[in-house]
């Protein structure tokens, strides 16, 4: 199997999968993609119950998506995940969506109907609830919680799960304040006006944010490169502070290395893919997702 697959692929699949002995019938759809861990857990998921396919990667530009989605259903696939930037152009072309996605206003996870339907969801909300509550021991309801990075689409759905599931306070900070409105005003419809708070990410802003929240998390991509500083100064946390940074690409993130020189407790991103990825496959295979045999995969 390749590494990666592209929309040239995709149109031409019989050829350019000619050699596979197992069909690939699950994908995961980004710009880039070549980072995703994705297909390591979701083969060892597949194997684990003997289902007859594999999942892969596919490199599609935002203007590849709509055809893509068509000729991905033409070619039997069951479903795909959609990463960075196709979670919008995901819940447009979907027929029917869950809550999650929704309030998340984005799609991650797609499921082929045999009827030609395409329902989507979002498991990226419920997938980080579960992450911290596994790694971190606390439920969103019980902490008040700082979403830095909050304009982005990820954000987002961790914003919106933050609030749906009642955190005892929400603080929304990005660069772009004028992209977190639309937020701040789903939020406020439903969620405790006295609780929201939304602020440009500047020095300030940061520090009155920490010195009244909980659960720290890191939605920017701020700490994806190795030579990245991490996006809170470690001068700026307490040892009370929970810190969970989205970004799974290094074991010590930045911000988790900011997190243990003031002796924070922290963890990566990598339980929430898992999380995101036990969802997803529920939603394809209508069973229990193989979470142990998973969470081995990611290593």
């Amino acid at each position: 199997m390749k590494d990666v697959y592209t929309f040239a692929d995709l149109q031409a699949w019989e050829e350019a999968t000619a050699d596979e002995p197992v069909p690939l019938r699950l994908a995961v759809l980004g710009d880039p993609i070549a980072h995703s861990a994705s297909p390591q857990m979701h083969n060892a998921a597949l194997a684990a119950y003997g289902i007859g396919a594999r999942y892969c990667r596919l490199h599609l530009r935002p203007e590849e998506f709509t055809a893509a989605l068509r000729l991905l259903a033409e070619r039997g696939f069951i479903g795909v995940n959609c990463t960075i930037p196709h979670k919008g152009a995901a819940l447009a072309a979907v027929d029917e969506t869950d809550a999650h996605a929704r309030r998340a206003d984005g799609v991650n996870t797609i499921v082929f109907g045999a009827d030609g339907t395409r329902r989507g969801f979002s498991t990226d909300g419920p997938g980080l609830a579960r992450a911290v509550r596994e790694q971190l021991g606390v439920e969103l309801a019980d902490v008040r919680v700082l979403v830095l990075g909050a304009g982005g689409g990820a954000g987002r759905a961790v914003a919106m799960q933050c609030a749906s599931d009642g955190a005892r306070g929400l603080t929304l900070l990005n660069r772009s304040v004028e992209k977190l409105q639309p937020l701040h005003d789903a939020i406020a419809a439903f969620y405790p006006r006295e609780r929201l708070v939304m602020a440009p990410w500047t020095d300030a802003a940061l520090a009155r944010a920490l010195d009244v929240s909980d659960l720290v998390v890191n939605c920017s991509a701020l700490g994806m490169k190795p030579d990245d500083a991490s996006p809170i100064p470690a001068a700026l946390l307490a040892s009370r502070h929970l810190l969970y940074d989205t970004i799974y690409t290094a074991a010590r993130t930045p911000l988790m290395r900011a997190a243990d020189a003031v002796g924070a407790r922290s963890a990566n991103g990598l339980a929430m893919l898992l999380h995101q990825g036990a969802l997803a496959f529920e939603h394809w295979f209508q069973r229990p997702a193989p979470l142990e045999v998973m969470r081995s995969a990611l290593g």
